[in-house]
Order: structure tokens, then sequence, then C-alpha cells
């Protein structure tokens, strides 16, 4: 049984608000924290665009091993999330919607044993790769819903 039409379209769609959300928003605004200790858009941003990355590493894990046992991803002891933090927004963009048409492209080629073979999260125990899709898809419209009340506050204020 190949991806489910509600987590393919995710896959393909989901992400691509983001140009609309940032749209109009200088590279200060998208940079400066609302609130304190919080990400600022562009922290978020960045966070979903090098998650992407560990979700691949992990796929290809799931799909190598016998249900691997992941730790808590945290962006925070990530290099790679510091170093993105100071590349530009168009080159996190760009490799945010690169990445994600590779990434999706190929998920679609998977035959029907791979998308059973799990790997176990820490939180919520072993899932198959299908269940894995849905929680990353899940994980970045929480990120993407944080973005949009942010982006409407700032505009809101211009």
């Amino acid at each position: 049984m190949p991806i489910n039409s509600a987590i393919s379209t995710r896959l393909h769609y989901q992400h691509k608000i983001l140009t609309d959300f940032i749209d109009g928003l200088s590279d200060e605004l998208i940079r400066r924290p609302l609130v304190a200790g919080k990400w600022s858009i562009f922290e978020t941003i960045v966070h979903l665009q090098t998650y992407q990355h560990v979700f691949i590493g992990r796929v290809k894990q799931i799909l190598t091993g016998e249900n691997p046992v992941f730790s808590i991803y945290t962006p925070e002891a990530d290099p790679a999330f510091h170093d993105n933090c100071g590349k530009s927004i168009r080159e996190i963009m760009q490799d945010l919607l690169t990445t994600r048409k590779n990434m999706t492209a190929e998920m679609h080629t998977f035959p029907d044993a791979d998308l059973v073979k799990k790997g176990t999260h820490p939180a919520y125990g072993p899932l198959d790769l299908t269940q894995w899709m849905n929680f990353f898809l899940l994980h970045e419209a929480h990120h993407l819903f944080a973005i949009f009340k942010q982006s409407a506050e700032i505009k809101k204020g211009l």
C-alpha cells in the first residue's frame, strides 16, 4: 500500500506556506524574537530546515536497521542548527524547499515493505515509517502555526 494521500499531499505542499507567512517582512523583522528567550521566525525556520535533514537520516536508519532507537532531538545541541543560523533566509529556504522536494520524491518510491519498518521514538515508542512521516508533518505543522502567529503579530504592527 503506497503512502496515503493525506501524507503525500502534506509532504508535497505543507511547508510551502512559509513563503506567504514571511512575505513582506524584512530580514531584521524575521530575525527579531517577539518574546525574550523564544525563537524568532528565522530560528524556527532554521529548526524546520535542519530537522528535515535529521529526519532523512532517521528514515535511512529505519530502512537499514532493525527498529533503531532514537534520542530526543535538541536543536540547541545540534552544531548544524547553530551553523545554519548564520546563513541567510534565502539559503535556508532554498535548502528546505530543495531537500523537501528530493525527500518527498524518494519516499514515494519506497516499497510497501519499507513503510512498515519501525524505529523507536523516545516519547512515542515504536513507530512505523508511515507514523514517522505523520510525526514529522505534525511537528512541522506545530512550528508553522507558531510562525503564522508571529508573522501576524509583526504585520499587525507595521
